[in-house]
């Protein structure tokens, strides 16, 4: 097949790409290279450096499918520049399908976000119930949706809310829950909590490439909207998983972040996807990456810190 990634060379995109490009695909990668670019040159790569809200620009004449990843991505991403997070959240995604409609392409996968729920008491989310997005960023990607769903009739829709991604690669993200608590551990010996008793779900990296992995060959038997989280864990909880691997005091203190939420997968498990990763293996890879040095904790792993000092 040949896939067009977007965001090919972010956190998710980066291991994607090299497992399509490993399972013999055709990848043609697009990506705006604010957080740099960690992949190796390929035969089967054709790496672009675009701004997504140029789409025009993609050829996607033999393109079977997309897998759009490209966002402005997170809650203090989304504020720091509202307008941009609109412009390349919602008006560049309605582009991209809008072409790719126009090129005959045959599936459209999108990376949407478990937090579209905001605050709910609901023992298990799941895909029916209400949105109430709270940030920008959340509100960004409900209406993305919204627009995605009008053009179903046009194109296999799959749009997928995962839950936060953990685990390590070569684009590294320090400002994702597993990820963060453990560098803390690891580099300042103490892990600091914001509140604690929120419960998030969570998703390895692999599990999540395994996810679009999944969709890709089921095409349009599957379309519409599905969760992909797996662990329904505390902040402290987390913390405590961190600490029984790096001995270190944790110190809880007061959160203005109030989501909460216990993401339901069944729907993703019925079409036979199966979870075969978890959040102890990614801690363990975090750590292992930290301890063989390819792992530092450096700013460009935390996406606000890069977009401040690129003047966003």
């Amino acid at each position: 097949m040949h896939i067009l990634v977007t965001g090919a060379c972010g956190y998710v995109g980066t291991a994607l790409t090299q497992k399509l490009l490993d399972l013999g695909h055709k990848v043609t990668g697009v990506d705006i290279m604010w957080f740099g670019n960690y992949l190796k040159p390929h035969p089967n790569l054709t790496l672009i450096k675009e701004d997504i809200r140029c789409s025009d620009n993609l050829p996607m004449k033999d393109v079977d499918s997309i897998i759009h990843l490209a966002n402005v991505a997170n809650d203090p991403c989304g504020e720091l520049n509202s307008k941009l997070a609109w412009e390349v959240n919602v008006l560049a995604t309605m582009g991209l399908l809008e072409n790719a409609i126009k090129n005959g392409v045959k599936q459209f996968i999108y990376a949407s976000s478990g937090s579209v729920y905001g605050v709910k008491e609901e023992p298990q989310v799941t895909e029916d119930l209400s949105l109430v997005p709270i940030s920008d960023y959340n509100k960004t990607k409900m209406v993305s949706e919204r627009v995605l769903l009008s053009y179903q009739d046009k194109i296999a829709i799959q749009i997928i809310r995962p839950a936060t991604v953990c685990g390590y690669s070569p684009r590294m993200r320090l400002d994702l829950s597993v990820n963060m608590l453990t560098m803390q551990a690891l580099a300042k010996g103490k892990i600091t909590v914001f509140g604690g008793d929120q419960v998030r779900p969570n998703i390895n990296l692999k599990d999540m490439i395994g996810v679009y992995l999944h969709f890709l060959k089921l095409g349009k038997k599957a379309t519409g909207i599905f969760n992909a989280g797996f662990e329904n864990i505390s902040i402290l909880d987390i913390a405590h998983r961190v600490k029984a691997l790096v001995p270190v005091e944790i110190v809880v203190t007061e959160s203005n972040d109030p989501r909460s939420y216990r993401l339901n997968s069944d729907k993703l498990l019925k079409t036979g996807f199966r979870q075969e990763h978890t959040v102890a293996d990614a801690i363990h890879e975090v750590i292992d990456a930290f301890r063989s040095g390819i792992l530092k904790d450096e700013e460009n792993c935390y996406n606000i810190k890069t977009m401040k000092k690129l003047n966003f």
